[in-house]
Order: C-alpha cells, then sequence, then structure tokens
C-alpha cells in the first residue's frame, strides 16, 4: 500500500478519468459512517493507522467530535492502487441524522455512487431508506455495506448460519428499496449481488472487512472472523493485517461505482435542465476536459481567513485560477481567485480542477449552495441544474436575541453567514415584534446551530423554547369575491380553493415548475392530476410552499401590464395566512375577472396590492380554513415484552401505529406517525418504557389537518405569541358586503 501521494500526484491522475471515481459515504445517524472514512483516510496515509476509527477525521467540527455526530458533509481526494494502477477517490463523507437530510442530498447531487452503510445489528433503518431514496432519485449507484459484523459475535453471539441469515435479510431490504425506488432502467442493474463483489462485511473499528470474491482470494470465511474474536484482541490484529477493511471498499467502489464519463451520460439528463444536444450539453454528457467549465456549486462554507469558498464538482471543462464564470441563478460574472482540492478540513491550492472531479474555489461570493457556474462565453447555452429536492422542510422555530444588545449586528451577519452555510436554515426577523426567529429541520439542528453561534462566532443568545410551523390552508372552495383597491379605480374578482394532493406532489417533485414551458405543463397537469388543459395554461405562478395562481380572466385590458404586481400580490398573500399568520400551503387562487385603471399613477403596487390580498383571506376564512401539522414517521425497534409500553407512548402524544413486524421471537419492529408538536420528549419517554432497550429513527412524513377540536386552541396560542389579537379575523374585515 503507498503511503499518501502529493497533491500533484493526484493532480496527474485526474485527468484519467476512467481511474477517478465520486463517491460517497450515506447511512442512518450512528452505523458508523465517519469511522468507515477514517479507515480510507488512514489507508491514504492522511491520518495514522493507530486513530483510525476514534479520529473521526472528517468530523473536523468541534461540536462533531463532542456529540459524534456529523453536521456537515466533509470532502477529500484520496490515492487509491490496486492491481498495480492508480486511482483518485473523491470521497464525501455526508451527515445521517434526519435533521441535516439537506447536506446528504446537496452532496449526492455532486457524486456517482454510494456506499451504503449499515449497523448488522440494526439493520436497515428510516434514515438508512430515506439517504438510499435520495441517491436513487439522484441516479447515483448504491453499494452495501455491513457494518459493526463484531456486534453479532461478541454482543449477540450468533452462529455461523444466524449471522449469513442476518446478511441476506438486510441484504434483502436494501434491495426491495432499490426496486421500489430506482427507476426502470437501473432497477435490476443496480440489484446488489454479493457474489459480485457489491457488497462488503466488516467491523469500522477493527479495521477489517471483506466481500465474498475478496474473501475467497484471501481464503478467509467467517468462521475465521468469528474464532479471531474468541482468542482476543491479538487474534483481531493479525486479521486486520490480512482483510483490511480499506481494501474491500475501495475494490468494490473501484469495480462497481462508475467513472464519472460513464455517470454523466445517463445523470446529466436528469439533473440538468438545458439542451443536451447543445456545445455544452454534450461536453458535460462526456466529462471533456477540453470543452466549456461548468462547475456546480454543492456546498458554501465560510473560511475565517479566506471568506466563501464554493465546494462542488466539475462537469466539463477545467476550473483554473483567474477564470470568468457567469452564475446562472444569480445572474452575474465572478472570478475564480484560487481553486483547491478537499484534504478534511485543509485545502490543497491547485493549478487546475479537470471535469468530473470535485474542487474547491475562492472568489464565487454570490453563489449559493445549487448554483451553475459557467465560462461566460457560454452563458447563452447555460442553464440552472434541477431544483435539488429535500425529503423534509424546516418545521422547528425558536425566537433568539443577544445576551448583550451591543452584539447584535454581530448575530445578524452570524445568521446571514449560517444561513448561506446551511440553506435549510431559515432565518426571518418579525419586523412587528422585533423578534429574530430561527426556523430548522427539528430541535437538534437548532441544538447545533446555537452551539456554532457559541464556538465559532463568540454570541451568547437567549431562545425561546422550540416552537412548531404550521401551515394554513383550506377544505372547501370560496365564491368569487371582489377585492378593491384603496382609491377604488382597480378592482378584482378571485376565488380560492384547495389543490388535490396530485398537483402538490408532482410540483414537490419537480415534476411540474413555474419557468416551465405553459403548454407542457398543462399537458402533465391534465394527465396526471386532472386539470382542465385551458386552465392548466394560464397559470401565472407557483410558489415554494405550493400554491399556484390562475388566471381565467378574457380580454381585460391593462392586465398585462400589472401582472407582475399580482403575482408579486400573491406572494406576500401565501407568506402568511389570515388564520394565524402561518405559511399557506396547497392553495389554488383563481383571478376571474378584473377592471384595471388605464393610468399606471392609479395601479401601483400599493393600490394592487390590497386588492389581491383581501380577497384571497376573505375567501380563505370562507372556504372551512385549517392548519396543518407537520407528522413525523417513527421506525422503532424493541423488545417483545415493551411492545405495549411503547404503543401506549405513542398513543399518548396523538400518536398511530401503521404497522407492527416481528423481527424475532425476542424483537419487534413498530412504524408509527406522530405529530412534531408531540414530540419534543419523546426521546425520555421511550427511553424510559423500554428502560432504555428500544432504538428509533425519525423522518419527516408529511403535513397533515390538526384535529378539528384543537384547531381553534392552537391558533388562539400561534395569534397571542406572535402579539396579535387572540381571535383571528371574519372574512368581513377584508372585503365589504356587495
Amino acid at each position: 500500500m503507498p503511503r499518501y501521494k502529493t497533491v500533484e500526484q493526484i493532480q496527474k491522475l485526474m485527468s484519467n478519468l476512467e481511474r477517478v471515481r465520486n463517491i460517497g459515504i450515506i447511512a442512518h445517524v450512528d452505523h458508523g459512517k465517519t469511522t468507515t472514512s477514517d479507515l480510507l483516510l488512514a489507508a491514504a496515509g492522511i491520518i495514522s493507522v493507530k486513530v483510525a476509527g476514534e479520529a473521526l477525521a472528517l468530523d473536523y467540527l468541534d461540536v462533531e467530535q463532542k456529540r459524534g455526530v456529523t453536521v456537515k458533509s466533509a470532502n477529500i481526494s484520496l490515492y487509491h492502487e490496486m492491481g498495480g494502477k492508480g486511482y483518485v477517490i473523491n470521497l464525501i463523507d455526508t451527515p445521517g441524522h434526519v435533521d441535516f437530510s439537506g447536506k446528504v442530498t446537496r452532496s449526492l447531487r455532486v457524486l456517482d455512487g454510494a456506499i451504503v452503510v449499515v449497523d448488522a445489528v440494526e439493520g436497515v433503518m428510516t434514515q438508512t431508506e430515506t439517504v438510499l431514496r435520495q441517491a436513487l432519485e439522484e441516479r447515483v449507484r448504491p453499494l452495501l455495506y455491513i457494518n459493526k459484523v463484531d456486534r453479532l459475535i461478541k454482543e449477540l453471539k450468533l452462529s455461523p448460519q444466524e449471522i449469513q441469515k442476518r446478511f441476506i435479510t438486510i441484504i434483502k431490504e436494501v434491495n426491495s428499496l432499490i426496486k421500489e425506488y430506482a427507476e426502470p432502467e437501473f432497477r435490476d442493474k443496480w440489484l446488489l449481488d454479493p457474489a459480485k463483489g457489491q457488497v462488503a462485511f466488516g467491523s469500522a473499528r477493527d479495521k477489517i472487512g471483506l466481500t465474498v470474491p475478496y474473501a475467497k482470494r484471501k481464503g478467509i470465511t467467517i468462521m475465521d472472523m468469528m474464532n479471531a474474536y474468541a482468542k482476543g484482541k491479538q487474534a483481531v490484529e493479525e486479521l486486520q493485517k490480512a482483510i483490511p477493511l480499506h481494501e474491500a471498499l475501495l475494490e468494490m467502489v473501484i469495480n462497481h461505482v462508475p467513472n464519472p464519463k460513464e455517470a454523466q451520460k445517463y445523470r446529466i439528463p436528469k439533473i440538468w435542465k438545458g439542451d443536451i444536444n447543445s456545445e455544452l450539453g454534450q461536453a458535460m454528457m462526456n466529462a471533456d476536459p477540453n470543452g466549456p467549465t461548468v462547475f456546480l456549486v454543492s456546498d458554501m462554507r465560510i473560511d475565517p481567513h479566506a471568506g466563501m469558498v464554493a465546494t462542488g464538482r466539475v462537469f466539463s471543462g477545467t476550473l483554473r485560477p483567474g477564470q470568468e464564470l457567469w452564475l446562472v441563478m444569480a445572474r452575474t460574472k465572478q472570478r475564480a481567485l484560487q481553486v483547491s482540492l478537499y484534504m478534511g478540513p485543509i485545502r490543497e491550492q491547485v493549478n487546475a480542477v479537470l471535469a468530473g472531479n470535485i474542487g474547491a474555489v475562492l472568489g464565487l461570493d454570490k453563489a449559493r449552495a445549487g448554483e451553475t457556474a459557467v465560462e461566460v462565453a457560454f452563458k447563452d447555452q447555460a442553464a440552472p441544474f434541477e431544483k435539488l429536492h429535500y425529503v423534509s422542510e424546516p418545521v422547528v422555530t425558536m425566537a433568539i436575541e443577544p445576551k448583550r444588545m451591543q452584539d447584535l449586528t454581530k448575530l445578524i451577519d452570524a445568521l446571514r453567514k449560517m444561513s448561506i452555510e446551511d440553506p435549510n436554515l431559515v432565518v426571518k426577523i418579525n419586523e412587528e415584534t422585533g423578534e429574530y426567529l430561527i426556523s430548522g429541520m427539528g430541535p437538534l439542528h437548532l441544538e447545533i446551530v446555537l452551539t456554532l453561534l457559541k464556538e465559532n462566532y463568540g454570541l451568547e443568545v437567549e431562545t425561546s423554547p422550540p416552537i412548531v410551523v404550521y401551515r394554513e390552508t383550506v377544505r372547501a372552495a370560496s365564491r368569487v369575491l371582489e377585492g378593491k383597491s384603496p382609491n377604488k379605480h382597480n378592482k378584482l374578482y378571485i376565488s380560492v380553493e384547495p389543490l388535490n394532493n396530485e398537483t402538490i406532489q408532482l410540483i414537490q417533485q419537480g415534476v411540474i415548475s413555474e419557468d416551465m414551458d405553459a403548454r407542457e405543463r398543462a399537458k402533465i397537469l391534465r394527465d396526471k392530476a386532472g386539470w382542465d388543459y385551458d386552465e392548466a395554461r394560464r397559470i401565472w405562478a407557483i410558489d415554494e410552499n405550493f400554491n399556484i395562481f390562475v388566471d381565467r380572466t378574457v380580454g381585460v385590458q391593462h392586465l398585462r401590464e400589472v401582472k407582475d404586481t399580482i403575482i408579486q400580490g400573491f406572494r406576500l398573500a401565501m407568506a402568511e395566512g389570515p388564520l394565524a399568520k402561518e405559511p399557506v400551503r396547497g392553495v389554488k387562487v383563481i383571478l376571474h375577472d378584473a377592471i384595471v385603471h388605464e393610468d399606471p399613477a392609479h395601479r401601483g403596487p400599493a393600490q394592487l396590492f390590497p386588492a389581491v390580498r383581501n380577497p384571497i383571506y376573505a375567501g380563505m376564512l370562507m372556504a372551512r380554513p385549517t392548519l396543518l401539522e407537520p407528522i413525523q414517521k417513527l421506525d422503532i425497534k424493541a423488545p417483545m415484552e415493551t411492545m405495549s409500553a411503547v404503543i401506549s407512548v405513542i398513543t399518548r402524544k396523538r400518536g398511530k401505529v401503521l404497522d407492527v413486524i416481528q423481527l424475532s421471537p425476542t424483537q419487534v419492529r413498530i412504524i408509527a406517525e406522530i405529530p412534531v408538536a408531540e414530540s419534543m420528549n419523546l426521546a425520555n419517554e421511550l427511553r424510559s418504557a423500554t428502560a432504555g432497550r428500544a432504538f428509533w429513527g425519525t423522518e419527516f412524513s408529511r403535513w397533515a389537518p390538526v384535529p378539528d377540536s384543537l384547531l381553534m386552541d392552537i391558533v388562539k396560542k400561534i395569534r397571542q405569541r406572535k402579539g396579535l389579537k387572540p381571535e383571528p379575523p371574519k372574512p368581513e374585515d377584508f372585503i365589504s358586503p356587495y
């Protein structure tokens, strides 16, 4: 095994795309991703073999080391030799906790393969399913590594036959998920076959591992592993020399993860919106290092010394310092000042990063995660990459303020920087109450944000208890209502109705979007969501909370001139609904008719915004308004005798048991749903109900209407918290009867 190669040697290899692999390590929280990454770093000579598995080198934030949980994605370029040939492996270690699943989504966009790590004892958990689904949606080839085999031998004392049975169960579960979520063309091709070496087994902590072909070559079996554990530490150390885990894993990656040239042929048509037959499209399809430069930003970080660092993948061309790039979404030019490769927390400066590789750039300060940067000469052919679809939404909010008022500007600056680094963190300033609100994926997400504020920015803050974010919607259609501008010169006739679930799903999955061709979008809505084709063609706007604005007017004068103002008024109304000033979700707003004043001076935003907002609000209040609350899916594995105690905890918290599966005579798996509002103390209650013997995973499931018996009580509480009158408004407050 060679020692760590210099950056120059890695760079030389990067031009030979057959020898490049872009992989991620994905898994449920605590299944051993970062420990596994450690071993791969040790194999490349970046960290000492002695500390591998304990150093957690890619958990380079203080908070990650202390909590033993990965909260950021970490990149590294490794060198590995196999069969006398050198390979470059660009590796990303991703978080496993559901609160940081946004980081996984962003990382997968720049990867071609992923090692799914599964704990041999816990098996496939909720988050395993989530990350695997995310990978398959991005056309990332999954491979499986079953970790913590030592626990089956030492803790559960299973026989070789029982261990084999356990492996088969896990492989079957992962394969059934691949069958369920992979696209038809990859479904059979990507099923995992242990005989072909697509599944590895081992213990990252003990640094041992094998695949079936590797084991045959080395003449080692599971029985040898069991004997080594029975004999003690020295025998296990001997085994480390015979079957080092990194060799089995990297051999599996090199043999089964496609190189960038192969992968980009089938990935680009899925993830890029532009014309595949253009020069730019063809250069990306072929990962051409001599083509026009295209760089996709997957992550933004703030380096205290260097400023903004954009991390991402070069899909075509060669990225060099001094190059001028056009940022497609920011619509601006910026110059790449410095180009580098990642070695965990350290960036090594290089003179170029070639197509098919992952690198970092200084100078793209206006870029954000998901940005597409292209060579300026090709900006007319440039199209953004497909929007990232996150599996969860920020559903927990907290008000924060600095302990010392003189730190206020420092806090605003810190929050701005953190929301750039983490697009799943939403920062809002409530202008009426002067509160600074931060919204995250869950309580842990917000806890980490507070820790980073203290450690990285030296800010002491005071916080409110976490608050669950609701959404407002309607359950019926309203009649057509007249909205007048304050000067009475403009009148808009508007009604509201609920959107069907099929439409919401199409928006959520990115199948339809606001900037699509209207005819193409109308066809999809007609065929898949039951829309009338003519109405679907007249969609003006689709907002981020899945609301749609439709224009059904005929021959209204001056309407086109005020279209943008009306759309802006619609977006403002959807940002805060009438019931509790929470965001609106799943509502269709229809403009039936309008009278627009001919003089532009009489039809500005100050006149048109109220004319749009008032009939929408009155319509919503007439159309059986309700609140939607976020629901969490729970996947609990517990001893059989604690089943009734677990179910009683779930039902006490307004939860619903969806399925109970008997895993073995002594263990049961309970799939349930529970409102996020009821889950704040869930961990403690489950621990005490099962004497700490249950383990579980959670993931965001869906939005569901609040029970009618609780609705007005929750509305009152939210309104009081926001400093509003406890009673919600009436339709007459927004429109005068006519």
